[in-house]
């Protein structure tokens, strides 16, 4: 590990202003349970930290039925977990946050650090790259591939994106806070997901300079939501196939529905096909496993990851189940 200039700024405007530079010589550190793996495996090799656990601005929490949810990006997996107003508005966020198994990483994760942190495909863990080339050569699709993409995956990204909470966020039409060098924007949870074409590129939106501050979520209503997660361990471990939806109900039967897939593309993976499968019907047995076969129409699974594909189609259609149960 090389050595490093460490920054403890008071605000955020201070913060932005240490980060300002060439991408990836200013890192942002708010809980480091990735960061630090990157920095001690050579992946990231930055001359400067920039903490954000003084900046007060950026840990709260607030709701009203008029603005929705607000959360600052510092907020810890603890602290929403435990916030009532998350609980009883937003329960599949809480699903969502509660698929983070370890204590350890409850307890300084924070919401903006699982948006943002990186693949964990382990070709760009050992430092071939978030492409996962060696001598011009793809490595993926010949190699070992029983946990990368199952969508999207015609190339040259192969990883899949690794947060838990950005299926939920984006299926709640989320928005993200950024600020930066040229001042504050924002942008939806969708849209900060972006798949890499070439080296260099990122997979997420953030321009040089710029972090996440703060996350907005509409109010949801009487919306019936729901995440369903596979994994191969219940203990520490990321899922294999993920699923998030949020339904609208006239009734008993769909009048909009959003889903999402997670860990299953290099993005979180919107499915319009599965919500055409439900809208305008009940949600039972047969209709979510025919809205868990939509979602997979389109998949292409690698050599060694054919698995993922079932994984999907079940995560879909009990996350369905479970919303309207």
């Amino acid at each position: 590990m090389q050595a490093f200039e460490y920054a403890r700024p008071k605000s955020a405007q201070e913060a932005v202003k240490l980060l300002d530079g060439a991408q990836g010589d200013s890192l942002v550190l708010a809980g480091g349970t990735d960061l630090i793996s990157l920095i001690k495996d050579g992946v990231a090799g930055p001359k400067r930290l920039v903490s954000l656990q003084h900046i007060t601005e950026l840990k709260g929490i607030s709701y009203s039925a008029s603005s929705g949810l607000r959360m600052g990006s510092a907020v810890t997996f603890d602290q929403l977990l435990e916030n009532e107003d998350v609980r009883q508005h937003y329960p599949a966020l809480i699903q969502a946050a509660e698929g983070v198994r370890s204590p350890q990483t409850r307890s300084v994760g924070t919401v903006g650090g699982d948006l943002c942190q990186r693949p964990r495909c382990w070709y760009y863990r050992a430092g071939f790259g978030l492409l996962a080339v060696y001598k011009g050569k793809p490595l993926v699709p010949d190699g070992d591939n029983r946990y990368h993409a199952i969508l999207g995956n015609s190339g040259p990204a192969y990883f899949v994106s690794p947060s838990s909470l950005a299926p939920i966020l984006i299926a709640l039409d989320a928005k993200l806070k950024l600020d930066g060098p040229q001042g504050a924007r924002e942008i939806s949870v969708k849209d900060f997901f972006v798949t890499p074409k070439q080296e260099g590129d990122r997979e997420h939106a953030l321009q040089p300079g710029e972090m996440v501050t703060e996350i907005t979520v509409p109010d949801a209503g009487n919306a019936k939501m729901a995440v369903y997660e596979v994994r191969q361990k219940e203990g520490l471990d990321w899922p294999l196939a993920a699923a998030a939806v949020v339904l609208k109900l006239d009734g008993g039967t769909v009048q909009s529905a959003r889903v999402v897939l997670g860990h299953v593309a290099p993005v979180p993976w919107p499915s319009p096909e599965a919500e055409g499968a439900v809208k305008g019907k009940p949600v039972n047995e047969d209709v979510a496993w025919e809205a868990g076969k939509a979602a997979v129409a389109n998949a292409t699974p690698l050599s060694k990851n054919a698995y993922k594909v079932q994984l999907a189609r079940v995560a879909v259609k009990r996350a369905l189940l479970h919303a309207v149960a």
